[in-house]
């Protein structure tokens, strides 16, 4: 049961890749779509088994690498963070399968399109099914190869190229902190393997390692690498750049990348070395600022996107933000319970955008729509759950994991807890502002497309709907249904999947938070969505006038360019490597000192010493006889000199004078 689970995915991607042509595109959907299905269904037994009975399953397959003390395993770990993970991936999954085939049915290129889904499903079953981190490292780098097939799909637009490409440059960075966090790991601790480090790691609590010339905590240091690999991989504030740029891919693909799989695997990184990371406070510091940071910054520039995709691809960055942390105030489990919510609402959001999307002859830009409402009313049903699950409207499924990430988050009494409660806070009330707005600019107000466009706008009750109707019934109940399972207080679902410190443990003193800060989050989100509802449909006069303002432009084009990050790292580090590899790489290095000391400057001297003996050939034995003389008395004065200097001369300065006399040489030819 366990082992089809993972490589169904795998066999629908060989087939549908290599026999594409001859299966057909129904074929490759029908194939690709059932494998997903019958995965979901074993996830569900798996779930059962591992999560609700508490046996956890560990499945040994082969031997990986065997060298010396470093032993790799094929191995399978089912745990109940596993289990959920795996749910949560296979279920969106499939329904992304599923909703594709309607949605890129007009695409000739179908059965490879589905093939890199099932390449991508297979790569992040393997990332959550890993018993240690090379096997995880593996999924890791999978997931980043689908998603630049992916995004780079219709590869003849030149945005999508450069999409791709950006992602994948940006995940190196934090994939290569990721690999000195693995190999500094296996340097003190003799292994990767997720058991074994877990035990060691209280022994190297207090141990130093040296690292750049200076000494830090190992702990420390591999954590810090561990986070930055998933700041890359869970776009947070410093690589989140690429986020809302991969959105030039299908929207299926901006489904399935950025609501439950490849975004989310940072954040499984961090509750998966939990035992790490409860040994090491500061690190934990780190990473519930920047992820406070993140979900504050993500939502402002939310706020003033005018496309409607990115909109719902920033709203992805800030919780993600919620969710790292969550993490750093070592709230895994509410943090893992977030991540399970959030994405079935944002695949919800992701695919009611492409149902828009596709109904109005692939217009993106909000401000051409309008007046959908009554067009269409299924889509602007479910859009509407998904954003006020979004926002953590009562008693949906955002609104039992974000509220209590905050409560939590309060109730740790610590400047790190509140520094992150009132960011998190603030950054509720704009993404219920904008969540609103997404909705107000598409739905209901007065149409302000083309008329051609809208007028003709229409829904279609097929495999789209069948996917919607799906994935709102969970963003409804997942929240009420599961929440006391999973993160009550007393639970111990995760058990030893996830390990916290005794002394870190706070979910007690959170039931004590004062009722006023509680109700503060959903206050705010429920005051900024009536403020977003009332001033787009009733009073955007206002609107205008303030953005029209002096105050107003400068706030709109900081909010707009989303804060100038794109702009900075063009200049700073684009143009500067542009400039340093034409200048100094090619023109001065390669063309020049390799050149030189290379074979043009070889080949050069050989010909110009060839023709000054040359000329040397006089022909006359008294000048021959001379020479010989000559240079036989050269010779033994050289070496007479240095016999007498030998002690004091140093031979380095002989042979930097000579590549000094070779190169004014080279320069007088």
């Amino acid at each position: 049961m366990y082992i089809p689970l993972v490589f169904l995915s795998l066999i629908g991607f060989i087939i549908t890749g290599l026999f594409g042509r001859y299966i057909g595109p129904k074929g490759a959907a029908i194939l690709t779509t059932s494998c997903l299905i019958i995965s979901f269904f074993l996830s569900l037994f798996a779930f059962y088994e591992v999560g609700l009975m508490g046996s956890p399953v560990y499945i040994r397959l082969a031997t990986w690498v065997s060298s010396e003390v470093l032993l790799i395993n094929w191995g399978f770990l089912f745990d109940s963070l596993t289990v959920v993970m795996c749910i949560v991936v296979t279920f969106v999954s499939s329904l992304v399968h599923l909703y594709s085939i309607e949605y890129m049915s007009h695409d000739p290129h179908l059965p490879r399109f589905m093939s890199y889904l099932s390449l991508f499903t297979f790569f992040m079953l393997i990332l959550v099914t890993a018993d240690n981190f090379i096997q995880m490292f593996l999924g890791w780098e999978g997931v980043g190869l689908a998603s630049y097939l992916l995004i780079n799909f219709w590869f003849t637009r030149v945005q999508a190229n450069k999409a791709a490409i950006k992602a994948m440059i940006i995940n190196r960075i934090g994939d290569f902190c990721l690999i000195i966090a693995i190999l500094t790991m296996f340097v003190n601790f003799k292994s990767v393997d997720y058991a074994t480090v877990a035990a060691l790691a209280p022994f190297f609590k207090m141990q130093t390692v040296n690292f750049l010339n200076m000494d830090f905590n190992i702990l420390s240091l591999i954590c810090i690498f561990l986070f930055f690999g998933a700041v890359g991989k869970s776009a947070q504030l410093g690589l989140h750049t690429w986020l809302p740029d991969a959105m030039e891919g299908p929207t299926p693909v901006s489904a399935l990348i950025h609501a439950a799989t490849m975004v989310t695997a940072g954040v499984f990184l961090i509750a998966r070395c939990s035992f790490l990371f409860e040994y090491a406070p500061n690190s934990l510091q780190v990473v519930a600022v920047l992820g406070a940071s993140t979900a504050f910054f993500a939502s402002s520039v939310g706020l003033l996107q005018n496309d409607l995709k990115r909109v719902i691809a920033y709203s992805t960055c800030s919780q993600l933000g919620y969710m790292v942390f969550s993490c750093g105030l070592s709230d895994y489990a509410v943090g893992v319970f977030h991540l399970a919510n959030h994405a079935f609402f944002k695949a919800l959001l992701f695919l009611g955008a492409g149902a828009i999307i596709h109904a109005v002859n692939d217009e993106q830009d909000m401000r051409k729509m309008g007046g959908l409402k009554n067009l269409v009313p299924f889509t602007y049903s479910v859009m509407t759950i998904g954003s006020l699950a979004l926002i953590g409207f009562p008693f949906l499924a955002g609104f039992y994991s974000k509220d209590l990430i905050l409560e939590l988050a309060y109730g740790r009494f610590s400047s790190f807890g509140h520094f992150s409660y009132y960011l998190g806070t603030f950054g509720a009330f704009l993404t219920a502002f904008y969540s609103t707005r997404l909705v107000c600019l598409t739905f209901l107000v007065k149409p302000n497309g083309y008329k051609s466009v809208i007028g003709f706008a229409h829904e279609t009750f097929s495999y789209i709907f069948i996917a919607l109707c799906l994935l709102a019934i969970p963003s409804i109940f997942v929240g009420f249904y599961t929440k006391d399972m999973i993160v009550g207080v007393g639970s111990d679902f995760f058990g030893s999947a996830i390990y916290n410190n005794p002394k870190t443990l706070h979910v007690f003193d959170a039931e004590f938070v004062e009722f006023l800060f509680k109700i503060l989050p959903v206050t705010l989100s429920l005051c900024g969505a009536g403020l977003s509802f009332f001033l787009y449909n009733f009073q955007s006069s206002i609107l205008f006038y303030f953005k029209t303002s002096f105050i107003g432009r400068k706030i709109y084009s900081f909010l707009n360019k989303k804060w100038f990050f794109d702009k900075i790292y063009n200049e700073l580090f684009g143009q500067f490597f542009f400039k340093f590899g034409y200048t100094m790489s090619y023109k001065a290095i390669d063309r020049g000192t390799f050149e030189i000391i290379g074979p043009t400057g070889l080949s050069s001297v050989a010909l110009n010493v060839a023709h000054k003996l040359h000329k040397v050939q006089t022909g006359s034995l008294y000048h021959y006889t001379l020479t010989i003389l000559t240079t036989v008395a050269i010779i033994l004065s050289l070496r007479q000199c240095w016999l007498i200097f030998e002690y004091n001369v140093d031979y380095r300065g002989l042979i930097l004078i000579f590549i000094s006399f070779f190169f004014i040489l080279n320069s007088k030819n």
